[in-house]
């Protein structure tokens, strides 16, 4: 697509910054800079009462494919989005709590809901009032989503479903009021088939359980959430249509969302440059480090001309999976080379670790980043699975044998 900023696009711009500017203040300043992948357990309070000033502000739904103004949010075109994404990543502004209702799940809706469901949940949404999870893996279900286990029986008496098994890796679930969940519901069916997109309130005592999960990082970004007879609010896309929703979903979890998510590497990668002057000094005499350095900085600049090519939706299905191995292996080069570029003292923590002073407590950001980028190659779709999905369904090779 021919990808550019007008007239309009600078005006927006100058609008976001002076609006980011004037609400950015107070315990949300305290809050600028916190949440994000690896640091989703920071600020969460405060980043909650920022969504819904956000919300306040119109500028939740952007992207919605619905008229400007139906759910209380102004609608921007692809290049006014881009425009709000680098504002607020410029002013570091505070990691959004409710990015997958506002991205995953309202789309969703939007295309495979109907409009009862649409004006019960997008309003929540839009409002920055009700925070959404994702219920999609399962300790024997990760990449391969079409192992699911978990089922769902309809219930005569009133027509819900009633929910039983474990979902893993769902990220803010302690603090999500709902959840979307990909379960089965009819008996004896495999793979892709009998599954349905249910969404589920998860404030259902001794129904849904949530347990945090410790990372090597030693925060919880990622949980447990453990079903006993959850009852489900509403079905999406009709039973047993689940498989052709779900895939819906996480096309755009892995191909539009990238361009906003790159705003964020590109900050991670100035920090780094910092930290490599810092510790080497200016000019920096170890070659190998400066090739890396570049070459980071090119694979990002190429990432952002890729996102962009696609942005309008290039008709390629394979492209989300090549974005997801864009991104993940980009973001786990960059950790590497946040501790290479500190040399030994990356391997040093606290001077006392213990009880009271934890090893997490004294991780500074480069260390962080290291930790946490390990998991980028395996969440939302394993390198393995997308490879996979490449070679089957865009190149036409044999199915792997299963």
């Amino acid at each position: 697509m021919d990808f550019g900023f007008g007239p309009e696009d600078e005006e927006l711009r100058g609008h976001a910054r002076s609006w980011l500017r004037e609400h950015l203040v107070g315990p949300y300043a305290q809050a600028r800079g916190l949440g994000g992948p690896g640091s989703e357990h920071e600020g969460v309070t405060a980043r909650r009462a920022w969504e819904r000033e956000l919300g306040r502000g119109g500028w939740i739904g952007q992207g919605w494919e619905v008229p400007d103004g139906a759910y209380g949010q102004r609608r921007l075109s692809l290049t006014g989005q881009v425009v709000w994404a680098e504002e607020y990543a410029a002013l570091r502004a505070p990691g959004r709590v409710g990015h997958i209702g506002e991205n995953l799940l309202a789309p969703t809706l939007v295309a495979y809901g109907t409009t009862e469901q649409r004006d019960r949940y997008l309003p929540g949404i839009a409002r920055g009032e009700e925070l959404w999870c994702q219920g999609y893996s399962e300790p024997g279900a990760g990449s391969d989503l079409a192992g699911v286990r978990t089922t769902a029986v309809r219930d005569p008496a009133d027509g819900r479903h009633r929910i039983t098994g474990q979902k893993i890796w769902t990220s803010l679930a302690k603090d999500a009021d709902w959840c979307f969940v990909l379960a089965r519901t009819e008996p004896g069916s495999r793979r892709h088939r009998g599954l349905t997109f249910l969404l589920v309130p998860m404030d259902q005592p001794g129904r849904v359980e949530v347990r945090p999960i410790r990372q090597l990082t030693g925060t919880s970004e990622f949980n447990e959430v453990f079903f006993d007879g959850a009852v489900a609010a509403e079905t999406v896309g009709g039973e047993g249509d689940g498989w052709t929703v779900a895939m819906g979903l996480l096309a755009l979890e892995r191909g539009v969302s990238t361009l906003v998510q790159q705003i964020g590497f590109a900050v991670e990668l100035e920090r780094v440059l910092a930290a490599h002057v810092a510790h080497t000094g200016a000019g920096a005499d170890d070659p190998v480090l400066r090739d890396r350095l570049v070459r980071q900085w090119a694979e990002l600049r190429t990432m952002r001309w890729n996102a962009l090519r696609t942005l309008g939706g290039s008709g390629d299905q394979g492209a989300p999976s090549v974005a997801k191995l864009l991104w993940g292996g980009w973001h786990r080069r960059l950790g590497e080379l946040a501790v290479a570029v500190r040399g030994a003292a990356a391997t040093a923590g606290p001077a006392d670790w213990g009880r009271e002073d934890p090893y997490e407590n004294g991780l500074d950001e480069e260390q962080r980043l290291f930790l946490f980028s390990r998991a980028d190659t395996i969440y939302g779709g394993s390198d393995e699975i997308q490879r996979n999905i490449i070679a089957e369904r865009v190149l036409g090779l044999p199915r792997e044998t299963r």
